[in-house]
């Protein structure tokens, strides 16, 4: 490894040994860098990998809130506005129990990447707090969604930093958010939030984004292989809006998901969740707030395994969508022996480095990596502000359009930057440089700071 990669990517794994998610993260970046480094020695003097791993900055901030017996709880509210360079921080927030300052850091140097790759102007940034939704009452929510809002609106707006949802946060969380921020500001600052309702601003097809374009992304690896997508079966995770939107454009265009899962276990159908009926009954078991897939077997009549994950399943495709770190070597050679060709990663790091390396192995087994493949949902939000800047209502058939122009335009990124370097057909690697690449010649023509 290149001299100077190897002693940012040592202090990374000193300084940060207790947030283990960002060093993976880390690791896994730097991994496809050395070709890059090597070729740009000015890098090393401006020390650009060591600004490259600290966020420019994060923050903490307290957050309380009353439930419906009147008894205060307290939880903690974090931003980490990781990187600038080329356009206002945008990044989700997300409200489960196990949020802490290294998952809010890793996911906001992985969103840096991804937001790069889709050439549109955003940075990265990732924020949240260790809330749990669930069992709790729409007021509660609303109240705690108030005060989360009324210590993060002073660092945000259209121009600083733009926040979304993501895990636990929906439609009816964006709402109380982007109400409290009006109120507080006396503002209509549109671009202030995306994945807000087609009433006040949101854009259409925004909560099926990432789904839809994850399927995007895999119909072009498909047919770079002579195949089609039609007939194909899909090993999913989770039941939320991205595993909604791969089902959703899985069965518009032919194929069928066989599994769901979420924290109690897994479901296989062996139709496919591949009706109208099927497929919207995931928008009912997300907003029932009782986050179990065996509520999908129970209506439907197909299997429940509980407390295992699908990835033993016998499918053309894999598509992990739920949550970092789901997919370990345990799975990763289930996989492999079940005959899985194309392992397409949608949430964001589902698989650990150890079992990644492994799959990426194997002859004939295609990896997929999430910064490239997951990059439908925060496009459709830089559309959803080009829209609110310009007061304009795209239909839904053209955001579709322009997102599928975007996935089309990732994937050829990914597959000719890692030609261009001698790689091969390596989609990992490909989007690590393509969208360091953009990163790093932004931060150098900025100056250092």
């Amino acid at each position: 490894m290149n001299a100077y990669l190897e002693r940012v990517l040592n202090h990374v794994r000193a300084k940060y040994a207790a947030e283990p998610e960002f060093v993976q993260t880390v690791e896994e970046v730097f991994e496809s860098l050395e070709f890059v480094i090597d070729a740009h020695p000015e890098y090393e003097k401006a020390d650009l990998l060591g600004r490259l791993v600290e966020p420019e900055r994060m923050f903490t901030f307290r957050v309380v809130w009353t439930d419906d017996q009147g008894i205060a709880h307290t939880n903690t509210g974090y931003r980490c506005q990781f990187n600038g360079a080329i356009g206002p921080y945008k990044g989700g927030l997300r409200f489960r129990p196990t949020v802490y300052p290294g998952e809010m850091k890793f996911l906001g140097f992985e969103q840096t990447f991804k937001n790069a790759l889709t050439g549109l102007p955003i940075g990265g940034a990732k924020g949240g707090s260790d809330f749990d939704p669930t069992g709790k009452s729409d007021a509660e929510i609303m109240r705690f969604c108030q005060s989360f809002m009324s210590a993060l609106y002073r660092y945000i707006g259209p121009d600083i930093d733009v926040p979304a949802g993501d895990i636990g946060v929906g439609g009816r969380e964006i709402g109380y958010l982007f109400g409290q921020y009006r109120r507080l500001k006396g503002v209509w600052e549109n671009g202030v939030i995306t994945g807000k309702g087609f009433s006040y601003g949101g854009s259409l097809i925004r909560p099926e984004a990432t789904g839809y374009g994850a399927v995007y992304y895999l119909e072009n690896v498909l047919k770079d292989h002579g195949e089609s997508i039609q007939g194909k079966t899909i090993a999913a995770s989770g039941f939320g809006n991205v595993c909604w939107g791969i089902c959703k454009k899985a069965m518009q265009l032919g194929a069928k998901v066989v599994t769901l899962s979420g924290p109690d276990g897994y479901i296989y159908d062996p139709d496919g969740v591949a009706t109208e009926e099927k497929v919207e009954y995931l928008l009912e078991m997300r907003a029932s707030g009782r986050n179990r897939v065996q509520d999908y077997a129970d209506k439907f009549g197909v299997q429940f395994f509980p407390g295992e994950k699908p990835w033993g399943v016998k499918a053309d495709i894999a598509m992990p969508a739920a949550m970092q770190n789901d997919v370990k070597m345990d799975s990763a050679e289930k996989l492999v022996a079940n005959g899985v060709k194309y392992y397409i990663e949608v949430a964001n790091m589902p698989t650990t480095n150890d079992a990644l390396a492994y799959l990426r192995k194997q002859e004939g087994f295609v990896v997929a990596p999430s910064k490239a493949v997951n990059a439908g949902g925060v496009a459709v939000s830089a559309l959803e502000m080009s829209q609110n800047s310009e007061r304009l209502v795209w239909s839904a058939e053209e955001v579709d359009e322009k997102l599928r122009g975007i996935m089309n335009n990732i994937y050829r990124q990914c597959v000719d930057t890692a030609a261009e370097y001698g790689l091969g057909y390596d989609l990992v690697s490909g989007a690590n440089i393509a969208g360091f690449k953009r990163v790093a010649e932004a931060m150098m023509a900025q100056g250092i700071f």
